[in-house]
């Protein structure tokens, strides 16, 4: 593909704003442009008109809007479009119907099960992209030597292209599905996604489909075995679906810009950015990789201009634009993710990392409970900022107006009703008096005082100078600092979670708004260089014009990474490399000028945690394929990301991936001339910054050279950006134009004790991150199943007292409890620590999990590290992970058993156990006491002691980083300062905890004249858990008393006393219904009364797994029934298990959500106490001797109402083996009840067909052996409705969250989503 330098080249970024044209002149001569990408008055598509411009501009001859525009002129067109986004975001893509496997009709409805913000009582799932769905009768299973079922004959056996046999046991009826397609047409749909199990491996099935719908007319098939063949059903088939989804919108974006040139664009080169960052010719252009097409030029324009492959320093790119921020890294490499959620749908195709969070220069500010916050609700386009003369909220943009560091006179005319008036400073400020005026009447009032609960952390309420008043400009600088602290929290995640330190990159900033905080938040992560390119304002545009035409192909693999495997491994791979050079030919380029990248999908057998991996760097040799040395690439990268390796474990190869490269991105040959005078500012102005006003001078870009050095503050004006360069900061044009900034040192402002409200919200951003960072290290340095891949896991910050600060990510069932572990062990009145008297010294570490210890279960383990301080007498703090264990010993394999009836048949017991003394981890001594389970009949020790060892250790490497970060806080700012702000910051949760009361006992109150509401439930069993609740209105308190209660049952029911704590916290945060930090604050306002030898406070030895996964929701139900916040979810976590010698293997299983006003409840989704994901039907059948006969909605099992409770599911289960079988479930002869007239949910079944035909109903909890041929049949509860079916009265429309049309996406957000899915 050879350059086109007597033509006009063109690359263009169309955004949903803004379009961003950069265009390459004949001579060599480089223009930038930015227009409206809807401006339906003057023009009908924006590109074309940036084209139009440029073309009419530089020839001077005219070209009318009204005709096409000649092409001759042109050499080659690269775009990159939101069309994709957009249409997936607003949902406006083609109609479309989905066409899958017999049995899974509602498999994409329920996707992983898990609900996506888990404090949300009415769940909000995007949703789907189809409209109808048609079961295709066809089935296709994996043979299993040795594994035949009874009356189940395959067809015939086939080899997939993974080299699995699979066997057919139904052919596709594709008569009578032609019959169901037929009337599709006629209602509208012409857009077919076709999703049958296992057609990665072998795509029969679905071509015979895919032929038969072509025939038919259908305008637009997309095969999921053609658009992604990899394994794991369910993202496949979201992604199969956004390809049918989008493509015709794409195709219909096409023909229209290709209509506005004569000939339509046929004899010109015109290339589209993919979500990859490579481009790709117009006409394979599709829905699924098209959908990061926009940023991910972006992307490209940074790598490519500002990492130096000299120096090889790594850069964060920090895209900060009007609604959100995009992150992302490159060290000399692309870094991709292969699934990813936009919009609510998964896809599973190449994308670049690129992490998107809800903070850009539209977010909006609010003060709330005493607290700064910044977005995620945005201003958007329309009202837009205060200042945009529309009457919107304040925003981020606001504030850098109110601080001086953007001018009004260097921004376009384009604000106001009829968009002629300038960015208006007046409306701004007027909106920060009014906000400054009702910060400070909250700081003076006794709303801020916190000695309504007896501890009073809040005495008085100050701003930096003392006085008791804050100025506007304090109030917008705050904010900025609060937004820029949330923002660095991403960058900080995506870093360490592959073991990078922060510190030792680069950042590149471009997008409008960065250059306003690259400063602020390159000192805060310790960075010492920001680099800012020329064309930073459309860097999107340039990226284009850099990047490389790609072709990338896939496909599955089930071959083992060793010897015997090479040839076959070498073949497939020269196969694919083959098919990707003559692409790559085919499109007109050399052989010098194509590269090929290949990469094997590898993982440890056993583990779900893989890694695409590049042999780059490490040559082929006598052990390794002929391609390269992948097990040595592999190894070295698993042991940086994650800190150890598996040596005697074999490698798996999944997928083999070729990458091919066809080189055709520009070189800018553009020099800035050098100046032998200094710089010359146009003006000089007034910045705010924390020492207060300084003079700041205005320079133009365009007037420096690259020997000008400007030191901060300054304020540097581009056509499309405004950069601020900060105190202590010298910029440095570069010979390209290019603007570097080194970052210095800002002086230290010393904080006080007392309470600043900016501060507030920063300590609390700063402790929630020492725990997540704390997540990230013991989730790279764990070896387990449970906790390397399911985050099983929580970590926390803890006051000296033991009161919990901070938590993350939240899982619900360890919110209280780990809190009641730490301060079991902290309590004076705790006589295994008195015992320890000064024994207990830094390098101890403690180990608990007894439930007498604030224990959930006793697989949960929990590490906790005192965490000392020169000069103090005891611990300063305490930080602590938990993490589920898979095997701690006892009578079942899982430590789960369905009937234990004393806790030592549940495994090992720890209550203050030493697990680090003086810095010796204390092996031996855990060895025996997770061995010790042995000694009861029945019993046996752990069985699996490697990876609790493993584990235990990484649990103590999370515990010694946050005792770091702790420390490093400490430095900063001085314990007593650190400690008062984590006592402000579980004032301001008790607050908005004591809020929530004041209004419910409010409305109660006016409602009936009371402020005690009680509510009762039952187990199956018929246990009785009985609360009443008494509130105090003017304190904001409530005593919750358990009194009445059934007693400890014989079984393992049983909840521990932290349980009950764990379901009263989740409780308090769903009702208060906003943001709030989790931690001991919100339990401050509630006294709690449960009577001791009860269900919910058993006796030491009492069993107590049944109590933590089955107990703990119908807490929550008799809680949320007490304040009729809404009807019943199904109450249950439907917990299934069943193994033999070979394998084991563990699920819960979703059922209905309840409804409340004015919302429906979700179906098919898991509820309140878990979020656990559910394994994906292909993974199932591929390592477990069982197939998947049915996972569909239970329709009609939701309660009946005005508002409907969700529908439990059908899961049906057909065993290829002698199997154990274990059923530990509830709701079976109780219903989850409705509120104010909704009917109750149905109960659920558990139901087993025989291979003989008998069928039993094996009730609530049972262990049954199995064989081939048993069928089991769970059918879990629906959700109780909300209000009486027959009101006249029409329901209101539905709400909108604000924050839904942000589209959080990225490997960060992802791990969140998993943390929380536990």
């Amino acid at each position: 593909m050879a350059e086109t330098m007597q033509k006009f080249d063109f690359a263009i970024d169309r955004g949903g704003t803004f379009t961003d044209v950069f265009a390459r002149c004949p001579d060599g001569r480089e223009r930038v442009l930015k227009l409206l990408s809807h401006d339906p008055q003057n023009y009908k598509d924006a590109p074309t008109e940036g084209i139009r411009r440029v073309l009419e501009e530089e020839t001077g001859r005219s070209f009318p809007r009204d005709q096409p525009l000649d092409p001759s002129l042109i050499g080659w067109i690269r775009m990159g479009t939101t069309v994709a986004t957009n249409a997936l975001l607003e949902r406006k893509g083609e109609r479309t119907a989905l066409l899958i496997t017999r049995g899974f009709k509602d498999l994409l409805h329920i996707g992983t099960q898990a609900r996506p913000r888990l404090f949300d009582l009415e769940v909000r799932v995007p949703d789907v992209l189809y409209e109808e769905v048609i079961e295709v009768d066809e089935r296709v299973v994996l043979k299993q030597d040795g594994r035949r079922i009874p009356g189940r004959n395959p067809v015939k056996e086939v080899t997939g292209s993974t080299g699995d046999v699979l066997e057919v046991w139904r052919e596709p009826d594709l008569q009578r599905l032609e019959c169901d397609l037929e009337g599709l047409p006629s209602r509208g749909i012409t857009s077919l996604a076709v999703l049958l199990l296992h057609s990665y491996t072998w795509s029969d099935h679905e071509q015979a489909v895919g032929a038969l719908a072509h025939r038919l007319g259908f305008s637009q098939v997309s095969l999921s075995s053609e658009v992604m063949p990899m394994v794991r059903a369910v993202p496949r088939g979201y992604t199969v679906c956004a390809d049918a989804y989008l493509t015709p919108k794409i195709q219909q974006y096409l023909k229209g810009f290709t209509s506005g040139f004569k000939g339509g664009l046929k004899e010109v080169t015109v290339l589209f950015m993919q979500s990859d960052g490579g481009l790709t010719p117009m006409d394979r252009f599709c829905g699924s990789r098209a959908v990061l097409s926009g940023p991910a030029g972006g992307v490209v324009g940074y790598a490519v201009t500002s990492y130096d492959q000299t120096e090889k320093k790594p850069i964060i790119g920090f895209d900060m634009g009007g609604t959100s921020t995009d992150v992302s890294r490159y060290a000399g490499q692309y870094e991709h993710v292969f699934e990813a959620t936009t919009a609510g749908i998964t896809l599973q195709a190449p994308q670049l990392d690129i992490n998107t969070v809800a903070a850009g220069g539209g977010s909006r500010l609010f003060f709330r409970s005493g607290m700064f916050v910044v977005g995620p609700e945005s201003a958007s386009a329309h009202p837009g900022p205060a200042c945009y003369r529309k009457g919107g909220p304040l925003t981020v943009t606001d504030a850098n107006l109110a601080l001086g560091r953007l001018l009004p006179s260097y921004f376009p005319k384009i604000f106001g009703p009829c968009e002629n008036e300038p960015l208006s400073i007046e409306e701004t400020m007027k909106s920060f008096r009014q906000l400054t005026q009702e910060i400070n009447h909250f700081l003076s009032t006794d709303q801020s005082q916190s000695g309504e609960s007896g501890g009073c952390h809040v005495n008085s309420i100050a701003t930096k100078d003392g006085g008791s008043k804050m100025a506007v400009e304090e109030v917008a600088m705050g904010f900025i600092r609060v937004a820029n602290e949330a923002m660095c929290r991403p960058i900080r995640a995506l870093t360490q979670a592959k073991g990078h330190d922060t510190s030792q990159h680069v950042l590149a900033c471009f997008g409008g708004a960065g250059g306003q905080h690259a400063c602020a938040i390159a000192r805060a992560l310790g960075m010492k260089s920001v680099f800012i390119h020329k064309y930073s304002g459309v860097l999107s545009a340039y990226g284009l014009a850099l990047a490389d035409v790609v072709e990338e192909v896939q496909e599955p693999c089930s071959l083992r990474y060793e010897p015997r495997f090479f040839e076959e491994l070498d073949c497939r791979v020269e196969r694919l490399t083959s098919r990707c050079r003559e692409a790559l030919k085919a499109r007109g380029f050399a052989s010098a000028q194509v590269s090929m990248e290949v990469f094997l999908h590898l993982r440890y057998e056993g583990t779900d945690c893989a890694l695409m991996v590049t042999a780059e760097g490490h040559p082929s040799d006598a052990r390794s394929c002929r391609t390269g040395d992948f097990r040595t690439a592999f190894t070295q990268r698993y042991l940086k990301e994650f800190g150890f390796t598996i040596p005697d474990r074999p490698i798996a190869v999944d997928d083999i991936r070729v990458r091919g490269s066809g080189k055709s991105g520009i070189k800018s040959l553009t020099k800035v001339k050098s100046s032998q005078g200094p710089p010359n500012p146009v003006e000089v102005t007034r910045c705010y910054f924390d020492n207060g006003y300084l003079d700041t001078r205005v320079y133009l870009w365009e007037e420096l050279t690259c020997d000008h050095s400007i030191a901060g503050p300054a304020i540097i004006i581009d056509k499309n950006s405004t950069i601020l360069v900060e105190p202590c900061c010298v910029a440095q044009l570069t010979t390209g134009g290019d603007l570097r900034i080194a970052v210095g040192s800002d002086h230290v402002v010393m904080l006080g004790t007392e309470l600043n409200a900016v501060q507030l919200s920063i300590f609390s951003h700063r402790f929630m991150s020492i725990a997540e960072q704390m997540g990230r290290v013991l989730q790279r340095t764990s070896i387990s199943t449970n906790i390397k891949e399911r985050l099983d896991f929580s970590c926390a910050v803890f006051g000296p007292d033991g009161g919990l600060v901070s938590n993350a990510p939240h899982i619900p069932v360890h919110l209280g409890a780990m809190q009641e572990t730490v301060q079991y062990q902290v309590w004076p009145s705790n006589p295994k620590i008195r015992a320890l008297g000064d024994d207990l010294k830094e390098g101890d570490v403690i180990l608990s999990n007894h439930p007498c210890a604030g224990g959930s279960h006793l697989p949960d383990l929990t590490v906790i590290t005192p965490v000392f301080r020169k000069g103090s007498t005891g611990p300063v703090f305490f930080v602590a992970s938990r993490g589920h264990h898979a095997d701690i010993g006892g009578i079942t394999p899982g430590s789960m058993p369905p009937h234990s009836t004393s806790l030592q048949q549940e495994g090992a017991v720890f209550t203050s156990f030493k697990l680090v003394t003086a810095g010796t981890f204390q092996e031996e001594a855990v060895t025996a006491a997770l061995m010790a389970p042995v000694q009861y009949p029945g019993c046996s020790g752990t069985r699996n002691l490697h990876d609790n060892l493993s584990d235990l250790r990484a649990q103590v490497a999370a515990n010694q980083r946050g005792s770091r970060l702790v420390l490093e806080l400490i430095d900063s700012y001085g314990l007593e300062v650190v400690q008062a702000y984590m006592g402000y910051i579980q004032s301001n949760a008790e607050m908005a905890v004591r809020d929530m009361l004041k209004e419910f006992a409010r409305r109660q109150r006016q409602l009936t004249g009371l402020l005690e509401v009680e509510a009762e439930d039952h187990m199956d069993d018929g246990t009785p858990i009985r609360l009443r609740v008494q509130i105090n209105e003017a304190e904001g308190s409530a005593v919750f008393d358990f009194t009445g209660t059934g007693t400890e049952v014989w079984g393992n029911c049983n909840a521990p006393r932290a349980i009950t704590f764990s379901a009263l916290i989740y409780c308090l945060r769903c009702m208060v219904g906003q943001d709030i930090p989790l931690n001991q604050g919100c339990l401050a306002p509630i006294s709690v009364v449960i009577p001791a030898g009860s269900i919910l406070q058993p006796s030491r030895d009492a069993a107590v797994v049944g109590g933590n996964v089955l107990t703990s929701q119908r807490v929550v139900d008799v809680i949320f029934r007490a304040f009729e916040a809404c009807a019943a979810s199904q109450g249950c976590m439907n917990n299934v298990s069943f193994g033999s010698d070979r394998s084991g293997y563990y699920e819960t299983v979703a059922g209905g959500a309840g409804a409340g006003e004015g919302w429906h409840g979700r179906s098919g989704v898991h509820s309140h106490m878990t979020n656990t994901r559910i394994t994906d039907p292909e993974i199932l059948e591929k390592r477990y001797p069982v197939i998947l006969e049915c996972f569909s909605l239970r329709p009609g099992s939701g309660g009946r109402g005005r508002y409907r409770g969700g529908d439990g599911v059908v899961r049906k289960l057909l065993f290829r083996d002698n199997v154990v079988l274990s059923v530990l479930t509830e709701r079976r002869s109780t219903r989850p009840y409705g509120l104010h007239g909704g009917e109750a949910g149905a109960s659920g079944l558990n139901l087993l067909h025989k291979v003989d035909g008998r069928v039993l109903n094996l009730g609530a909890k049972t262990t049954v052996s199995l064989e081939p041929g048993d069928v089991f049949c769970l059918y879990t509860p629906g959700g109780g409705g909300y209000g009486k079916e027959d009101s006249n009265e029409k329901p209101p429309a539905k709400r909108q969250r604000v924050t839904e049309s942000f589209p959080e996406r990225g490997s960060v957000f992802e791990y969140r989503q998993a943390q929380e899915s536990v």
